[in-house]
């Protein structure tokens, strides 16, 4: 069973780097959405920040953003 620090619950907020405008935002939140167990998420690049709520894998989550061609920060 995986641990609370491999999956993310409820709605945790992130930071992303290299998101630099709306389009940024929507490819995030559009490779995002597609992830298993996601239930909402908003990409903010002003902040730099993914808030994601559901059960999702964090390891998905890293491959999924960094595939988009950006960086999620530990």
């Amino acid at each position: 069973m995986a641990s609370a620090v491999d999956r993310i619950g409820m709605a945790t907020t992130l930071s992303v780097s290299g998101m630099s405008c709306g389009g940024c935002e929507s490819n995030v939140e559009d490779a995002v959405s597609e992830l298993a167990g996601c239930e909402r998420v908003e990409a903010d690049h002003e902040a730099g920040t993914v808030t994601v709520e559901g059960d999702v894998s964090m390891d998905a989550l890293r491959s999924t953003i960094e595939s988009s061609g950006y960086e999620l920060d530990a």
